[in-house]
Order: structure tokens, then C-alpha cells, then sequence
């Protein structure tokens, strides 16, 4: 029986033993722990575990046993008894229509301060799945070198833009040789497949050339999943002079400094094991939502199983 092939199937070690029907389940499932239903290109795109091609996914979705399990409504597949999520989503789309504009802009404002890289928007703002004031979340990468120093003009721009009313969230910082990652879990695929560069596009391409262990999780999700028009960061001969001036002994003094004392302060208040500081990333990470994620995807997979 189909059914109880996929039930088997959650709980392969090897993502590509898995059908596709059974990958398409997994796929909704992990969307479903953010209340996000998906459409077909969507599912396409994330498939989990094998590729296959935009035509395969499409016709499993609208075939037998698919068509009958899963919830169809407006364009978007969600699990049996979830079709509330699809009002939800639309309104999180609109709220987040109106925030990409300003994400935009204090992105671009990021990729002209001394030292930045690259600048991508990450967390729910990337699939466009948030409510009124969330935290509009960064990943970014910097000189080798000078990441705390960067990291504190970032900072400057973090208050700045709270008095406006904008909660900027740059929880993840990088220098260019720390482009590798090593955490290597689906979570973290999705992450980096999700994300969208706004500046640094060479950066980001490398960045993901560098972890091409995301094609384990996710086959399909190559390159980013939206177009941007790449703008150079405004006042480049500012910048180029700035850098010049900190890449001095003072400018070592400096990062060295702020990187001593951030690292202190950090260190006090982390009770998490996915929060991790070094010379080359600050990973701000205080909330283990990478390890909750996970545990609530394999909820959400006992759930099915038993329903199957």
C-alpha cells in the first residue's frame, strides 16, 4: 500500500529513498510548523530529499492519493484540517508587501557602511510570512578581520532605525572566511535557500556555491528565490577612504577591543547551544529556534504517520 510507504518513508535515514508523494508530504509538513501553507512552485522549489522536476511535482499534487489528502484552497496546499492557514498566509503576504520596502532600504544602507559584503534578508520577511512588527532579520558578511567593528556601525543603525519604529535583527554575521558552514542541518538549508541577497551578489553566489551540502535537504532550491536588482552601495569613495583608515593598527586595536567585550557580554547571557561568537561570526542566535523548528517538524511527521 501507497500509505504505509510513506509512513516508512518519515523515518528513512536517506532523504532519497523517499517517493515523491512521501517528499511532498515532508515538504508541507516543515511549512507547516510556520503556519505557512504553500503553492505548487513553492513545494517545487523546497522539495525535500529528491529532485524532480517542476512537471512530476505538479502532477503528484493533482493526482490520487495526493489530491484527496491534502487541502487545495486559492493556489496553496496545506495539511488535512489546516485551510485556515491560507486566509493567514495572505494577510502575512500583505503585511510583509508593505515591510520589503524598508527592508530594501536599511539593507542597502547596511551594504554602504565600511566593510560589509554581502546583505540578505532572512527569517519569516524572506518567504514574506510575518504580522505587524515583526523583526526584519540579516545575515551578513564582512572583511575578514574587522566583523565586530562592522558589526558596531551595524548596530548604530539598529537604533537608529528603532526610533523609527523598524526592529532590525542582523543575528548573523560572517567574515569572507567563514563562508562554509558547518552546521549542516535542514533548518539551516532552508535558511540559506530561503534567504535573498539585497547586496553582495558575488558574495552570496559564492556563499552558496560553499555549501552545496543544501542540495542533500533541498535538491531544487537552487540559486535565490527572487530577483533582485543589485544597487551599489551610495558614497563608495567614503567608504573605500573609511576602511582605509580603520585597517590600521588603530582599526586592529578596535576590533580587537569590541570583539573582547561583546564576546563578555554574550557570554553571560548564553544559555543556548546554537549562539556561537568568534573572530569570524556572531551568531546571535539565543532562542534555539533552529533546534525547536526540528522538534516540531517531527511533530508534525508523527502526526501524519499516524493519520496515514
Amino acid at each position: 500500500m501507497w500509505l504505509s510507504s510513506v509512513a516508512k518513508a518519515f523515518h528513512q535515514t536517506n532523504p532519497y529513498s523517499l517517493t515523491i508523494e512521501a517528499a511532498i508530504l515532508q515538504t508541507i509538513a516543515y511549512a507547516d510548523v510556520f503556519d505557512y501553507p504553500l503553492t505548487a512552485e513553492e513545494i517545487y522549489r523546497y522539495l525535500m530529499g529528491i529532485p524532480a522536476s517542476r512537471a512530476t511535482v505538479h502532477a503528484s499534487l493533482h493526482s490520487e492519493p495526493l489530491s484527496r489528502l491534502l487541502t487545495y484552497r486559492q493556489g496553496f496546499f496545506a495539511l488535512p484540517g489546516r485551510a485556515t492557514l491560507v486566509t493567514t498566509r495572505c494577510w502575512r503576504m500583505e503585511v510583509a508587501r508593505k515591510m520589503w520596502g524598508r527592508a530594501f532600504r536599511y539593507g542597502q544602507t547596511m551594504a554602504a557602511l565600511p566593510f560589509v559584503r554581502m546583505v540578505a534578508v532572512t527569517g519569516a520577511l524572506a518567504v514574506s510570512n510575518v504580522e505587524p512588527g515583526a523583526d526584519i532579520d540579516y545575515l551578513i558578511v564582512t572583511e575578514a578581520g574587522r566583523l565586530w567593528l562592522c558589526r558596531a556601525f551595524i548596530i548604530l543603525l539598529v537604533k537608529l532605525a528603532a526610533r523609527r519604529g523598524d526592529i532590525l535583527c542582523p543575528n548573523y554575521l560572517l567574515s569572507e572566511h567563514a563562508l562554509v558552514f558547518q552546521e549542516r542541518t535542514l533548518y539551516t538549508a532552508h535558511e540559506l535557500t530561503q534567504m535573498v541577497p539585497i547586496a553582495g551578489l558575488a558574495v552570496y553566489h559564492r556563499l552558496r556555491q560553499l555549501n552545496q551540502w543544501t542540495a542533500h535537504f533541498l535538491p531544487n532550491a537552487d540559486g535565490p528565490p527572487r530577483r533582485v536588482a543589485e544597487h551599489a552601495p551610495p558614497y563608495p569613495r567614503a567608504r573605500a577612504l573609511a576602511e582605509s583608515v580603520l585597517r590600521s593598527r588603530l582599526g586592529a586595536w578596535l576590533e580587537r577591543w569590541e570583539m573582547e567585550r561583546k564576546m563578555r557580554k554574550f557570554g553571560q547571557q548564553n544559555g543556548s547551544s546554537e549562539a556561537e561568537f568568534c573572530a569570524d561570526w556572531c551568531k546571535g542566535h539565543f532562542q534555539n529556534h533552529g533546534q525547536r523548528t526540528l522538534e516540531a517538524f517531527a511533530e508534525r511527521l508523527r502526526q501524519l504517520e499516524e493519520l496515514l
